[in-house]
Protein backbone atom coordinates (compact mmCIF):
# COMPACT_ATOMS: atom_id res chain seq x y z
CA UNK A 1 0.00 0.00 0.00
CA UNK A 2 1.18 3.61 -0.02
CA UNK A 3 1.29 6.07 2.90
CA UNK A 4 1.01 9.12 3.04
CA UNK A 5 4.43 11.75 3.65
CA UNK A 6 3.21 14.25 6.84
CA UNK A 7 4.42 17.64 5.74
CA UNK A 8 4.71 19.88 8.70
CA UNK A 9 2.73 23.17 8.35
CA UNK A 10 4.71 26.25 8.53
CA UNK A 11 4.37 28.51 11.66
CA UNK A 12 2.07 31.15 10.86
CA UNK A 13 3.20 34.64 11.43
CA UNK A 14 1.05 35.60 14.14
CA UNK A 15 2.60 37.04 17.06
CA UNK A 16 2.77 41.22 17.13
CA UNK A 17 6.25 42.65 18.45
CA UNK A 18 4.49 46.21 19.28
CA UNK A 19 0.80 46.44 20.95
CA UNK A 20 -1.61 48.51 19.72
CA UNK A 21 -0.85 51.33 21.91
CA UNK A 22 3.07 51.20 21.32
CA UNK A 23 1.87 51.65 17.62
CA UNK A 24 -0.33 53.92 18.26
CA UNK A 25 2.15 56.30 20.73
CA UNK A 26 5.42 55.40 18.66
CA UNK A 27 6.75 57.98 16.70
CA UNK A 28 7.11 56.66 13.55
CA UNK A 29 9.45 58.62 10.83
CA UNK A 30 8.28 56.73 7.73
CA UNK A 31 6.41 54.35 6.12
CA UNK A 32 7.48 51.22 7.40
CA UNK A 33 5.23 49.62 10.32
CA UNK A 34 6.02 45.86 11.78
CA UNK A 35 4.52 42.69 10.74
CA UNK A 36 3.91 40.23 12.71
CA UNK A 37 6.17 36.76 13.71
CA UNK A 38 6.92 33.53 13.83
CA UNK A 39 7.62 31.66 17.64
CA UNK A 40 11.34 31.81 17.83
CA UNK A 41 13.30 28.50 15.79
CA UNK A 42 14.56 25.68 17.50
CA UNK A 43 18.77 25.11 17.02
CA UNK A 44 19.03 21.07 17.97
CA UNK A 45 21.18 20.74 21.50
CA UNK A 46 24.10 19.15 19.75
CA UNK A 47 25.05 22.07 18.28
CA UNK A 48 27.28 24.14 20.97
CA UNK A 49 25.46 27.67 22.10
CA UNK A 50 26.28 30.96 24.10
CA UNK A 51 24.97 31.05 27.65
CA UNK A 52 22.57 33.49 26.66
CA UNK A 53 21.21 30.52 24.28
CA UNK A 54 19.33 29.27 27.56
CA UNK A 55 18.57 31.56 29.70
CA UNK A 56 14.73 33.11 30.26
CA UNK A 57 16.28 36.95 29.42
CA UNK A 58 18.94 36.12 27.07
CA UNK A 59 21.29 37.68 29.18
CA UNK A 60 25.20 36.69 28.79
CA UNK A 61 26.49 36.00 32.66
CA UNK A 62 29.78 36.04 31.03
CA UNK A 63 29.68 39.03 29.18
CA UNK A 64 28.24 40.96 32.63
CA UNK A 65 31.58 39.33 34.09
CA UNK A 66 33.76 41.11 31.84
CA UNK A 67 34.59 44.32 32.52
CA UNK A 68 38.45 44.51 31.38
CA UNK A 69 39.08 47.57 29.27
CA UNK A 70 42.51 46.08 27.89
CA UNK A 71 42.69 45.05 24.38
CA UNK A 72 42.05 41.30 23.25
CA UNK A 73 44.96 39.62 21.94
CA UNK A 74 43.90 36.76 19.45
CA UNK A 75 46.70 34.14 18.64
CA UNK A 76 47.37 30.86 17.47
CA UNK A 77 44.23 28.24 17.43
CA UNK A 78 41.89 31.24 18.46
CA UNK A 79 43.13 33.14 15.37
CA UNK A 80 42.24 30.29 13.45
CA UNK A 81 39.04 29.41 14.89
CA UNK A 82 37.99 33.40 14.47
CA UNK A 83 38.50 32.96 10.93
CA UNK A 84 36.78 29.95 10.81
CA UNK A 85 33.68 31.10 12.22
CA UNK A 86 34.18 34.56 9.91
CA UNK A 87 34.43 32.16 6.65
CA UNK A 88 31.31 30.63 7.67
CA UNK A 89 29.12 33.73 8.44
CA UNK A 90 30.18 34.96 4.84
CA UNK A 91 28.72 31.88 3.49
CA UNK A 92 25.63 32.49 5.35
CA UNK A 93 25.50 36.17 4.50
CA UNK A 94 25.72 35.53 0.73
CA UNK A 95 22.92 32.74 1.17
CA UNK A 96 20.69 34.97 2.76
CA UNK A 97 21.92 38.16 0.75
CA UNK A 98 21.07 35.86 -2.45
CA UNK A 99 17.29 35.45 -1.82
CA UNK A 100 16.21 38.92 -1.71
CA UNK A 101 13.90 40.02 -4.42
CA UNK A 102 10.14 41.77 -4.21
CA UNK A 103 7.49 39.60 -2.43
CA UNK A 104 10.08 37.91 0.16
CA UNK A 105 9.20 38.13 3.68
CA UNK A 106 11.92 38.45 6.64
CA UNK A 107 10.64 35.92 8.58
CA UNK A 108 11.19 33.82 5.07
CA UNK A 109 14.83 35.01 5.08
CA UNK A 110 15.14 34.47 8.86
CA UNK A 111 14.77 30.57 8.04
CA UNK A 112 17.23 30.79 5.53
CA UNK A 113 19.77 32.22 7.91
CA UNK A 114 18.33 29.72 10.70
CA UNK A 115 18.52 26.50 8.74
CA UNK A 116 22.05 27.42 6.73
CA UNK A 117 23.69 28.28 10.23
CA UNK A 118 22.18 24.61 11.47
CA UNK A 119 23.83 23.32 8.25
CA UNK A 120 27.46 24.21 9.56
CA UNK A 121 26.89 23.11 12.94
CA UNK A 122 26.81 26.92 14.36
CA UNK A 123 24.46 28.56 16.64
CA UNK A 124 22.79 31.97 15.06
CA UNK A 125 23.95 34.60 17.77
CA UNK A 126 21.37 37.30 17.55
CA UNK A 127 18.78 34.42 18.82
CA UNK A 128 17.27 34.96 22.18
CA UNK A 129 20.02 37.66 23.16
CA UNK A 130 18.76 39.83 25.67
CA UNK A 131 15.12 38.01 23.76
CA UNK A 132 15.69 38.94 20.02
CA UNK A 133 13.29 36.20 18.90
CA UNK A 134 14.90 35.53 15.41
CA UNK A 135 17.90 34.45 14.04
CA UNK A 136 19.24 37.29 11.89
CA UNK A 137 18.52 40.89 11.86
CA UNK A 138 16.82 42.31 8.61
CA UNK A 139 16.24 46.39 8.21
CA UNK A 140 14.54 47.74 5.88
CA UNK A 141 14.78 51.77 4.50
CA UNK A 142 14.63 53.70 8.02
CA UNK A 143 15.01 51.05 10.32
CA UNK A 144 18.62 51.83 11.32
CA UNK A 145 19.86 48.59 13.07
CA UNK A 146 18.72 45.31 14.34
CA UNK A 147 15.77 44.99 12.98
CA UNK A 148 13.08 42.18 13.51
CA UNK A 149 12.26 39.97 10.53
CA UNK A 150 8.41 39.71 10.30
CA UNK A 151 5.91 38.92 7.56
CA UNK A 152 6.21 41.98 5.57
CA UNK A 153 7.31 41.10 2.28
CA UNK A 154 10.10 43.19 0.63
CA UNK A 155 8.60 45.63 -1.67
CA UNK A 156 10.31 47.11 -5.09
CA UNK A 157 12.75 49.92 -4.21
CA UNK A 158 13.44 48.82 -1.05
CA UNK A 159 16.92 48.67 0.78
CA UNK A 160 17.44 45.89 3.47
CA UNK A 161 20.20 44.85 5.48
CA UNK A 162 20.94 41.60 6.35
CA UNK A 163 22.91 41.07 9.80
CA UNK A 164 24.19 37.72 10.33
CA UNK A 165 26.31 36.30 13.47
CA UNK A 166 27.38 33.12 13.53
CA UNK A 167 28.51 31.15 17.08
CA UNK A 168 30.85 28.42 16.32
CA UNK A 169 33.75 27.04 18.13
CA UNK A 170 33.73 29.60 20.80
CA UNK A 171 33.84 32.52 18.93
CA UNK A 172 31.18 35.06 16.96
CA UNK A 173 31.48 35.80 13.39
CA UNK A 174 29.56 38.74 12.68
CA UNK A 175 29.00 41.04 9.46
CA UNK A 176 26.21 42.65 7.27
CA UNK A 177 25.60 43.67 4.18
CA UNK A 178 23.16 45.89 2.51
CA UNK A 179 21.15 45.07 -0.71
CA UNK A 180 18.58 46.80 -3.07
CA UNK A 181 15.09 44.93 -3.96
CA UNK A 182 14.92 45.06 -7.43
CA UNK A 183 15.32 48.62 -8.72
CA UNK A 184 17.07 51.15 -6.20
CA UNK A 185 15.93 54.82 -6.67
CA UNK A 186 18.59 57.54 -7.38
CA UNK A 187 18.33 58.45 -3.48
CA UNK A 188 18.71 54.85 -2.02
CA UNK A 189 21.88 54.00 -4.42
CA UNK A 190 23.70 57.28 -2.73
CA UNK A 191 23.14 56.41 0.17
CA UNK A 192 24.27 52.84 -0.02
CA UNK A 193 27.22 53.55 -2.01
CA UNK A 194 28.42 56.48 -0.07
CA UNK A 195 27.76 53.53 3.39
CA UNK A 196 30.15 51.29 1.59
CA UNK A 197 32.79 53.99 1.11
CA UNK A 198 32.39 55.19 4.35
CA UNK A 199 33.28 51.29 5.42
CA UNK A 200 36.54 51.15 4.08
CA UNK A 201 37.57 54.98 4.72
CA UNK A 202 36.76 52.90 8.46
CA UNK A 203 38.88 49.75 7.75
CA UNK A 204 41.54 51.85 6.02
CA UNK A 205 42.08 54.05 9.46
CA UNK A 206 42.77 50.93 11.29
CA UNK A 207 46.96 50.46 11.94
CA UNK A 208 49.10 49.63 14.67
CA UNK A 209 49.06 52.82 17.60
CA UNK A 210 46.01 54.53 15.65
CA UNK A 211 43.21 55.17 18.55
CA UNK A 212 40.17 53.60 18.18
CA UNK A 213 37.86 56.56 18.14
CA UNK A 214 39.64 57.36 15.04
CA UNK A 215 37.53 54.95 13.29
CA UNK A 216 34.38 57.24 13.64
CA UNK A 217 36.18 60.11 12.73
CA UNK A 218 37.05 59.09 9.94
CA UNK A 219 33.94 57.70 8.78
CA UNK A 220 31.54 60.74 10.12
CA UNK A 221 34.24 62.99 8.05
CA UNK A 222 33.10 60.83 4.49
CA UNK A 223 29.15 60.76 5.08
CA UNK A 224 29.43 64.96 5.52
CA UNK A 225 30.91 64.41 1.85
CA UNK A 226 27.71 63.60 0.41
CA UNK A 227 25.64 65.89 2.92
CA UNK A 228 25.03 62.81 5.12
CA UNK A 229 25.00 62.16 8.79
CA UNK A 230 26.17 59.29 10.92
CA UNK A 231 23.73 57.47 13.52
CA UNK A 232 25.21 58.53 16.63
CA UNK A 233 22.75 56.63 19.22
CA UNK A 234 25.17 53.59 18.03
CA UNK A 235 28.37 54.61 18.76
Amino acid sequence: GTHKKEHKKAPEASIPTMSAEQMLLFDFRGDLRPGKITPMRKVPKTIPRPDYADHPQGHSLSEQKDTSQKAVRIRGEDLVGLKKVCKLAREVLDIACAAVKPGITGDEIDKIVHDACVARESYPSPLNYFGFPKSVCTSINEIICHGIPDSRPLEEGDIVNIDVTLFHGGFHGDLNETVFVGKPSAESKKLVIAAYECLWEGINSVKPGAFYRNVGTTIDIRAKQDNLSVVKTYC
